[in-house]
């Protein structure tokens, strides 16, 4: 099965129903409402929302997010035609683009320094997306499920505050958290899930996407506090213009 072609929305996906049980999108929000919370809770987040994050902790997220996207979407392509992932490989969502235009913002030189500003449990991350996302077809959607429908939900919230805090420089810096060829956020988000709920997943391959999201949310927790940390070492300053 080749994946279903993509336009401003999701398109639509055959289903087989062959798992009883809770749905896959309510048992991923069950088993993942702790992390969920202790990564939207950590004082990085906390202090970014409310603008107190020095411009040089903003910097700092924008390439934590290059290495983790550019490793999640590498993999993107050999899912294509995989009768589940590639469901999910879905290119209005691409976020590379839009960070590396955030980054040629920030320094024109960002290639030259970016490698070195990423963080080890960053490097961890990356691994894990190189190895289980990258050979597992339920763990790429698990994944995809982690850091996308974060970024359409949570995301919009950090996106406006960056915005707030950090002026024109936010404003110019910030076109991650934009999805300009979707029309509508929420139709898209309720869709996505909708496509979850009907991917044509084994039992077996529903229990592995709930415990790699839980993985990927833990994974997530570990970058936001070392950025926390990172903060207060003057190594992780703002790129060279």
């Amino acid at each position: 099965m080749t994946a279903p072609e993509r336009t401003g929305t999701i398109g639509t996906v055959d289903t087989v129903d062959t798992v009883a049980g809770p749905p896959l999108t309510a048992r991923l929000r069950a088993a993942t409402r702790d992390a969920h919370e202790r990564a939207e809770t950590t004082p990085f987040v906390a202090d970014l929302v409310a603008g107190r994050v020095p411009f040089r902790g903003y910097v700092a997220l924008v390439v934590q997010n290059w290495a983790i996207y550019r490793a999640l979407e590498g993999v993107a392509e050999r899912w294509a035609a995989d009768p589940v992932a590639g469901a999910f490989v879905i290119p209005e969502l691409m976020r590379v683009p839009s960070i590396e235009r955030d980054l040629a913002h920030l320094a024109p030189q960002w290639r030259e320094v970016a490698e070195r500003l990423v963080l080890p449990a960053t490097t961890t991350y990356v691994a894990r997306l190189e190895t289980h996302a990258a050979t597992r077809p339920e763990a790429y959607v698990a994944h995809h499920y982690v850091r996308y429908l974060g970024d359409l939900s949570g995301g919009q919230v950090v996106g406006r505050s960056v915005e707030r805090a950090y002026g024109e420089d936010g404003e110019r810096s910030s076109s991650f958290y934009r999805f300009d060829a979707i029309a509508k956020i929420k139709p898209f988000r309720d869709e996505y899930r909708r496509r979850l709920d009907d991917a044509p997943l084994t039992a077996a391959q529903r229990d592995g996407v709930v415990a790699e999201a839980v993985t990927a949310f833990e994974l997530n927790v570990d970058v936001l506090r070392e950025l926390g940390a990172a903060g207060r070492d003057t190594a992780t300053g703002p790129l060279p213009g």
